[in-house]
């Protein structure tokens, strides 16, 4: 088992993730009016559905089918659903996965509305558990989300920002949610407090696996099927961890970087940022922070799939899209 893909070769992986679709489909599309069609063009869009999958993985696997998950997994995709909505509009961004953004397509007080609506939904959800300790787990990523989101716009444009005040913003803003999706899974399914612990500590390190590999597509991905110009985030002033490697070897990308890049800029400073070895050496971080998320498991095979869940891991790093 090597891919992400494979993972739905897991027996009862596809059928969860059937039930965590056509959940969504009726929570979001419940309410009618302009708000909740933008959210169904959003779904529509689809995804990977990856954190979903995490909670349900994280569950053992005696504890699967227990009530709660599906509500979980639907929770969990609904607050990054909310996200991505309000990020484009942040970004002006007007595609999302090949299709145009709530932003683009419907302006910016629907835009903003309906990302308010997922967050709503998804607490809406969650909240049929019962486990009041699982909400204040996802209220606090949610929280953690802003702090990052906060985080990001203070480093635009910043090439003095260090790559450790870097991985703080990618661990509120993308590996807390991550950690919300394991330790929801973990503690739903009933694994004791110090599994869902470690489930929690994966989560983090699994986010920023993901993360620093997606700063890297956009630097040298392929926009066919990453579904996003090559860029992005050198022009809207995204300061990623390829970025920030390469200004400190090679003057030029400083300097893009300091003044605001230019669409003209996007080609020539990508190809300095890949001669300077930024783009192999956050590769490389992304493997360690992988191989510290392979860590987190060590002593728990048997009461989770460490193999499904390893090769989550893999195909976080490996991925082309």
């Amino acid at each position: 088992m090597s891919t992400v893909a494979a993972v739905l070769e897991v027996p009862g992986v596809s059928t969860y993730l059937d039930a965590v679709e056509e959940r969504l489909r009726e929570t979001v599309g419940r309410s009618g009016g302009a708000v909740s069609a933008a959210g169904v063009d959003t779904l529509a869009s689809g995804g990977k559905r990856l954190r979903p999958m995490l909670v349900h993985l994280c569950a053992p696997p005696a504890g699967r089918t227990r009530s709660g998950l599906v509500a979980a997994g639907c929770a969990v995709e609904l607050v990054h659903m909310a996200t991505l909505v309000h990020d484009d509009q942040i970004d002006a961004a007007p595609l999302r996965r090949g299709r145009p953004t709530v932003w683009r397509s419907r302006g910016p007080l629907v835009s903003t509305a309906s990302g308010d609506y997922l967050f709503a939904r998804a607490f809406s959800e969650l909240v049929t558990t019962g486990d009041m300790q699982a909400v204040t787990v996802l209220s606090d990523a949610c929280l953690a989300l802003a702090r990052g989101e906060i985080l990001q716009r203070e480093q635009a444009g910043n090439a003095d920002t260090t790559p450790e005040q870097y991985l703080e913003r990618c661990r509120l803003k993308t590996g807390r949610l991550f950690s919300a999706a394991t330790t929801l899974g973990a503690r739903l399914g009933g694994l004791p407090v110090d599994a869902t612990e470690r489930m929690g500590e994966f989560g983090i390190a699994l986010g920023l696996a993901f993360q620093i590999a997606d700063d890297v597509l956009d630097c040298d991905g392929d926009p066919d099927t990453t579904g996003k110009a090559l860029g992005t985030d050198l022009l809207d002033g995204t300061v990623t961890l390829p970025l920030l490697l390469a200004a400190r070897r090679d003057p030029d990308v400083e300097s893009v970087l300091r003044r605001g890049a230019a669409p003209a800029d996007v080609l020539p400073t990508l190809a300095r940022v890949a001669r300077s070895g930024a783009v192999a050496d956050a590769r490389h971080e992304a493997e360690r922070q992988a191989a510290a998320a392979l860590a987190a498991l060590d002593g728990l095979d048997g009461r989770v799939d460490v193999a499904a869940l390893g090769a989550v891991v893999r195909g976080a790093v490996e991925r082309r899209a």
